[in-house]
């Protein structure tokens, strides 16, 4: 069957891709605006003065805030819009937990089961993520700690072979961020106080040692949540 065409004389399917790939660019802007700080917790979003700031129409502005309030980190307003997602410390120790709990119960597995995907070549991307995370996060630059540490876990639960769980941990590491990331740009410096273990990590899985694996990843929880319990306690 052939697609129609729209007024524009582009077929429809191409149209239909076209405004899928402006969904997912706006949603990954606006994500980066949170996860930055200059969408702050509580903040009204207007989908009409984004889809200005982008020059686009409403349409995949719309469908860009339904997906990151999939994501948590929009509220939709019943007759109101949308609102940036104020996350609480409560929320913050509880995502930590779930993930600790998942990603334990991921090294527990017998090695061979334990990362399907930690080929060679996988681990040689993933340790350049490490690489560039820890180099961020010693020297307390936070904006480029927090895409380069994104991507590390993305690809590091992607070895797990279970979209389920990586799309899980994904959206908790993101959620973890957006509360975090007002109190760590309120410091003025941030050197050596931010974990950089990743390198660390990969070596570990790359030696298939999931024990010392569970206990750099609880360090790093350990970390997180001892550097917030000090700053919400200051601000």
């Amino acid at each position: 069957m052939r697609g129609t065409g729209t007024g524009r004389g582009i077929p429809a399917r191409r149209a239909q891709v076209t405004r899928n790939t402006l969904r997912t660019q706006i949603a990954e802007a606006l994500r980066d605006e949170v996860l930055a700080g200059r969408l702050p917790a509580g903040r009204h979003v207007a989908v009409k003065e984004i889809a200005e700031q982008y020059g686009v129409s409403a349409t995949p502005v719309r469908e860009a805030l339904v997906d990151l309030s999939a994501q948590g980190l929009i509220d939709m307003e019943h007759h109101r819009g949308f609102q940036v997602h104020r996350f609480t410390p409560d929320d913050f120790r509880s995502m930590i937990a779930a993930r600790a709990l998942v990603v334990d119960g991921i090294f527990r597995a017998p090695v061979h089961r334990m990362l399907p995907g930690a080929t060679s070549r996988a681990l040689t991307s993933i340790r350049r993520r490490a690489e560039e995370a820890g180099r961020a996060a010693r020297a307390g630059d936070l904006e480029i700690l927090i895409g380069y540490d994104l991507r590390f876990w993305r690809e590091l639960g992607a070895l797990v072979g279970n979209p389920q769980i990586s799309d899980f941990l994904g959206r908790l590491r993101v959620q973890c961020w957006a509360f975090a990331v007002p109190y760590l740009r309120a410091e003025s410096d941030l050197k050596g106080r931010l974990w950089s273990g990743h390198g660390a990590l990969v070596d570990t899985i790359d030696q298939r040692d999931p024990a010392k694996a569970r206990r750099l990843i609880a360090e790093c929880d350990e970390h997180a949540l001892d550097l917030l319990e000090k700053l919400t306690k200051n601000g």
